[in-house]
């Protein structure tokens, strides 16, 4: 089923949404993005249903299309301080914050937001595979965080996150039995199931 253009007919129509809300380590990370009111992409989805190539191949396609997009991450330090709802969220706003164009309405995927400013906005359950402007977030917001991870993988290459993004995997959670926690990992989450409990 081909993705709507827009929700609201507005021109200047965001679209937002975060990934990484689930993981161990790393920040959750946020893109906000404008696309043209008669924008068309046969291949562009929900990014968990594209493969990473595809992911790869529309990250720089959407760059070149969008009106205006941007992105942002939130660390764990601050997720830890202010919890991960609230981080997704802020990192949402930054997103729309660093937009050269200011929207004048905001679509976001799931059904948690807070107010922009006084841009009106609709919360949209699995909104990206429904809205080209959220899917094409979705992309954005997993290819910068997988750059991410990707990048501090190097630095510690025990935990795999080159592989796993930081989400919690069996392997993931092994690393943290046997090396502890890094910098990288959020404090505030269940690291390890109860019966291997951590020091922290």
């Amino acid at each position: 089923m081909a993705l709507k253009p827009s929700f609201s007919n507005s021109k200047f129509e965001c679209g937002t949404d975060e990934a990484g809300r689930g993981c161990l380590a790393g920040p959750v990370t946020a893109a906000a993005v404008i696309l043209p009111i008669e924008y068309t992409n046969t291949i562009l989805n929900d990014s968990k249903q594209l493969s990473e190539k595809k992911r790869n191949t529309l990250k720089p396609l959407i760059e070149e299309q969008a009106i205006t997009y941007s992105f942002c991450h939130i660390f764990p330090d601050e997720i830890d301080s202010i919890n991960i709802l609230n981080a997704s969220i802020l990192a949402m706003h930054k997103s729309i914050a660093q937009l050269n164009t200011t929207p004048d309405f905001i679509i976001v995927d799931g059904n948690r937001f807070k107010p922009y400013h006084d841009i009106a906005y609709e919360t949209i359950i699995k909104g990206d595979a429904k809205y080209l402007s959220i899917a094409a977030a979705s992309v954005l917001a997993k290819t910068y965080r997988d750059e991410y991870m990707e990048r501090i993988h190097k630095e510690f290459p025990m935990y795999n996150w080159k592989q796993n993004k930081g989400y919690p995997t069996k392997e993931h959670r092994a690393a943290i039995k046997k090396y502890g926690i890094t910098k990288y990992h959020r404090k505030s989450f269940r690291l390890l199931p109860e019966q291997l409990k951590l020091e922290l």
